[in-house]
């Protein structure tokens, strides 16, 4: 196939993903020009948790487009969530009735955020009953549009996403977090690192976990996993992993649903490798 016969990759514009990729897009932007002006810091769950005026500003701009489309459908939105696991858990319970559930991240990165440092990013996910259909994550900071749509693979730049090769810890680059919870979720965090560091090539910690994903979907991480995630920094991620033909699982290996808080999401190749150093650890926060 020439180059002028390829087939560009196309959304309707009604369809669910052009409206993802449009509230992505005008929130990251909007996001991106706030840089520098937070003048007021709430903390949520622990010093740690920090939620600015543009999380929430942000989170209404993507609320109102996609209810513009699709008033009918539902939206579980971090900043529409009272703190804590627990809040977590009953508000994805309650949504998880829903046919259609959007699950929106506006700002997953907000410590980057507030201190300029410059990696943090928009996530929408779209759910069908209870399984994601779309998963949109934008990085304003380097302008990219990471897409996914379940069953047609996941895109950067308009150009198709695979996973990375590697097939042995050893030569394995691999994205760790330290969530808002510094009593349950810091400590197995911290044996995690412990139990991977000398095992992996070398490990990241860049304090988004939507982008964390969308690199392991691009084949720049090898693996991500953390302990004390909420649903909204995982799944739209998920699916841009697995349709890039990586692995999302617990952190012991049972397949991915949107009610997993503890992720390894991988190339596939070393995905037992890194569960196995997590039991063995005791860092699954499964025990």
């Amino acid at each position: 196939m020439s180059e002028k016969e390829k087939v560009p990759y196309v959304v309707t514009s009604k369809s669910y993903t052009a409206v993802a990729i449009n509230a992505a897009s005008k929130a990251g932007e909007w996001i991106k020009s706030r840089l520098g002006t937070v003048s007021e810091l709430g903390t949520k769950y622990s010093p740690q948790d920090l939620v600015t005026e543009v999380d929430k500003g942000a989170e209404q701009m993507i609320r109102r487009l996609i209810l513009t489309h699709f008033p009918d459908h539902a939206i579980l939105g971090e900043e529409g969530v009272e703190p804590g696991p627990e809040a977590s858990a009953r508000a994805l319970k309650e949504a998880a009735e829903e046919e259609y559930l959007w699950i929106v991240d506006p700002v997953d990165g907000t410590t980057n955020f507030v201190h300029g440092f410059p990696f943090y990013s928009v996530s929408i996910a779209l759910a069908h009953k209870g399984e994601v259909i779309v998963g949109v994550i934008y990085d304003p900071s380097r302008d990219e549009l990471f897409v996914a749509e379940k069953g047609k693979g996941a895109y950067v730049h308009g150009n198709r996403m695979t996973v990375s090769g590697e097939e042995t810890l050893a030569q394995s680059l691999v994205a760790v977090g330290f969530p808002a919870d510094t009593t349950f979720a810091l400590p197995l965090n911290m044996a995690a690192v412990q139990a991977l560091a000398p095992q992996v090539r070398n490990l990241r910690a860049g304090g988004s976990a939507a982008i964390h994903l969308a690199y392991v979907a691009a084949g720049r991480l090898s693996a991500y996993t953390e302990v004390g995630l909420k649903p909204w920094d995982i799944a739209a991620g998920a699916l841009l992993v697995a349709e890039s033909g990586g692995k999302v699982t617990d952190t012991i290996g049972t397949p991915y649903t949107l009610a997993v808080n503890h992720i390894v999401a991988s190339n596939g190749k070393i995905h037992e490798a890194l569960t196995d150093v997590l039991k063995k650890a005791k860092a699954t926060g499964l025990e």
